[in-house]
């Protein structure tokens, strides 16, 4: 899966170039708060792309293990169909004991087929469980993105339109960033 861009650079620029222009204080809080919202979005960007690549590989990896359980199907019922077939047959009496001794191997190895099946889907299972967690996270690190997205974008706003409270917003939002941050994270 591709990696979560944020493509905020040209704002953060046009934020500091604003604040240095004016010297004001205030701009000047609001372009740091918002280089910090960058640096979180990033973070949090970088985490998700993790995390889906994360996800897809443990869906290939548990999609090779059932191939592998499909495999060793076929081969116990390769087995024991040859097994009905060999009991079944009439054959001589001398060679009765080599009879047995094929459907006694026979039997072991349709044994062995049915305990490797049954690991390699406790195997299969658990990626499974492993690529829908990841993807989980994914999800939530993803919602954090574009919440620190929105947050830089309502702080760029306030900037250029002098509405403190777009910036009071962004900081709120950033917040809101920070605890999915934090959920998909840890």
């Amino acid at each position: 899966m591709e990696e979560i861009e944020v493509p905020m650079e040209h704002l953060h620029e046009k934020i500091h170039e604003e604040a240095h222009e004016k010297g004001d204080k205030g701009t000047m809080a609001i372009a740091l708060s918002t280089a910090f919202m960058a640096v979180l979005a990033a973070i949090a960007a970088l985490l998700s792309g993790h995390h889906s690549n994360e996800a897809l590989i443990k869906q290939i990896e548990s999609s090779d293990k059932w191939a592998q359980y499909q495999a060793k199907s076929i081969k116990s019922e390769i087995a024991n169909s040859t097994n009905k077939i060999i009991t079944s047959l009439s054959i001589a009496p001398e060679t009765k004991e080599k009879k047995e001794a094929v459907a006694e191997e026979l039997a072991k190895k349709i044994e062995r087929y049915d305990v490797e099946k049954e690991e390699i889907s406790k195997e299969a299972r658990g990626l499974e469980t492993d690529a829908k967690n990841h993807l989980a996270e994914h999800i939530t690190l993803s919602k954090a993105v574009t919440i620190f997205q929105i947050a830089i974008a309502l702080s760029a706003i306030s900037i250029l339109t002098r509405r403190r409270w777009l910036w009071f917003s962004s900081l709120g939002l950033t917040a809101v960033g920070a605890v999915f941050l934090f959920m998909g994270a840890f």
